[in-house]
């Protein structure tokens, strides 16, 4: 896999961290429920955090990270909508991290999306398990 393919690859990375940093820090401005907020606040540290691994792997390969995102889709207000966004978010990062742990060939980028990844499992199993509090307290 050439250079630029990685650069693209990452740079895809990056802004998918970055939209899901924007929509936890905005839901976890907005939950009511204490423990999910303070959840989701940490965790999009967490995702601020990987945004910084992505950006130093970008620049080392000689780009610039991009910041240019879609519009978000906040989907909702409710406690349980954002937990299912949120979860969703996760799930869809895990994918896209499995794939290319498979395909990248450069063994820093892979060993930094291998640690992402395990963080990322760890977020969604977080949101279920507020989720599953959730459904539990109806």
């Amino acid at each position: 896999m050439k250079n630029e393919e990685v650069i693209r690859i990452l740079n895809e990375d990056f802004v998918t961290e970055l939209e899901a940093t924007l929509v936890y820090v905005r839901n976890s401005f907005i939950m009511k429920d204490c423990d999910p907020s303070r959840v989701t606040e940490a965790i999009a540290v967490d995702e601020m955090r990987h945004m910084w691994w992505l950006a130093d792997l970008i620049t080392k390969r000689g780009s610039k990270p991009t910041m240019e995102h879609k519009e978000l889709d906040f989907c909702g207000n409710d406690l349980q909508t954002m937990l299912q966004k949120q979860i969703a978010l996760e799930t869809g990062g895990i994918e896209k991290y499995k794939k290319q742990i498979e395909t990248v060939e450069d063994a820093e980028v892979v060993g930094v999306l291998k640690h992402i990844l395990d963080e990322e499992k760890r977020h969604r199993k977080e949101f279920k398990t507020r989720l599953q509090g959730r459904m539990q307290e109806k």
